[in-house]
């Protein structure tokens, strides 16, 4: 049910068990210690989650409906279950509180009266906002840039992935280590630096903070060394990268390309890590295929540095098919989002093959003449794909070896074991 703008709209649901709150332990052991207006210990120790927005002149109401939806994917994800949400008419956020004391003291009623734990915010909080809004609410405050990086750490398998989070999630909370620290459990996942009441404390655990990223960092760049000398044998292959936003199929599509078994569902940022593979059904040449962790709106900035070497798969790739939702209702605004993250990764235009993916489901709006359509899940248009991929690489001037052909095999047997 959509929020009306001056009232809290409950969600109907379809009674399920709720999922557990992934800082649970380390609410409960910060609560002793809290010592903000509304009692720590008194916080429900659950998901049921507050969603809040904000729109006005930057943002319409009907936009910010759909970013409210996105968030309530990202909430599940996380393991949260969306109670009820609401949105506010401002010109532009309140210093203080985001949304206004008026509407805080609404959110507050209405969550101590349905046992809320979570209130999420739509936009990124700063850490005076968040300390106002943890003194105010009787639930943890987070945001959607807390909530991307709890996904992120539950999901991240690879030593890489797991570095890169942490220092994401670290820097995200350095600035953020004042005030209530009961109320920032969740948002560092139960991290092991916990903020004392006394400032002698509170200094002590941001050294301790930047000691650590300092270290992740070095780990980093080792890691990234290690990776280079890998991407070095794929430089003896085509490679070709598949990009887009998060959950518009492309580890499914990898799947089909391959006959890979990696994981894939449909819930957001269901890979983090970049695979690679043999592209089949091309003649027996020597194309390697990337599946790329997805892109998202308001992604945090830290997180964005953090994948950097991620990223650098997408620049170093020859061709990127960039996979488009065609059956999501934010499907153009998606296309633009992925289409600005590669404007800014500098990847020219005329190296991306544009393909709408899920043609198999109710298409919302369709694809302009020329572009591919095609279905991971039933595997129409595949054989289209397979051939587009070809002729662009050599239109591209991409030399593609055949595998058989010196260095094509170690390269192949470097894709099959994964970086």
């Amino acid at each position: 049910m959509k929020a009306a703008r001056a009232t809290i709209a409950p969600v109907k649901r379809n009674s399920r068990k709720n999922a557990g709150d992934p800082a649970e332990d380390a609410e409960a052991k910060d609560a002793k210690g809290a010592n903000a207006d509304v009692a720590s210990a008194e916080k429900p120790s659950n998901g049921k989650s507050i969603l809040v927005g904000v729109f006005g002149n930057r943002v319409s109401r009907a936009e910010a409906e759909d970013h409210i939806d996105e968030l309530a994917r990202l909430v599940d994800t996380a393991g949260g279950t969306v109670v009820a949400r609401t949105l506010q008419e401002r010109a532009t956020p309140d210093a203080a509180t985001f949304v206004g004391k008026g509407k805080v003291e609404e959110i507050a009623e209405f969550a101590r009266a349905q046992n809320v734990g979570w209130t999420v915010f739509d936009d990124e909080l700063t850490p005076s906002q968040i300390k106002n809004l943890e003194k105010a609410l009787p639930t943890y405050v987070l945001d959607r840039s807390s909530v991307i990086l709890q996904i992120f750490a539950s999901r991240a398998r690879s030593r890489e992935a797991i570095t890169q989070v942490e220092l994401a999630r670290l820097e995200y909370l350095l600035p953020r280590l004042s005030g209530s620290t009961a109320g920032l459990a969740q948002q560092r996942g139960g991290g092991a630096f916990r903020g004392g009441a006394g400032e002698k404390k509170l200094e002590l655990d941001k050294r301790k903070l930047r000691r650590r990223i300092a270290t992740l960092k070095e780990d980093l760049k080792r890691i990234e060394t290690s990776r280079n000398v890998q991407r070095r044998g794929l430089r003896r292959v085509a490679t070709v990268a598949l990009v887009g936003y998060t959950n518009a199929g492309k580890t499914t599509l990898f799947n089909r390309l391959t006959s890979s078994r990696e994981f894939a569902e449909d819930r957001l940022f269901a890979t983090l890590d970049p695979r690679h593979a043999r592209l089949h059904g091309v003649e027996g040449r020597a194309i390697v295929l990337t599946d790329t962790v997805g892109f998202l709106r308001k992604l945090p900035h830290s997180l964005v540095a953090s994948f950097k070497s991620t990223l650098t798969e997408v620049e170093d790739a020859d061709l990127l098919v960039h996979v488009v939702d065609a059956s999501s209702p934010q499907v153009e605004e998606q296309r633009r989002v992925a289409e600005s993250v590669l404007e800014e990764l500098g990847v020219p235009k005329d190296h991306v093959l544009l393909t709408y993916n899920k043609v198999d489901k109710p298409i919302v709006e369709a694809a302009e003449p020329g572009v591919l359509r095609i279905s991971a899940k039933t595997g129409d248009g595949l054989p289209e794909l397979r051939k587009a991929i070809v002729e662009k690489l050599l239109a591209l001037g991409v030399n593609i070896p055949f595998y058989g052909a010196p260095h094509a095999a170690a390269a192949a047997a470097l894709a099959t074991s994964g970086t």
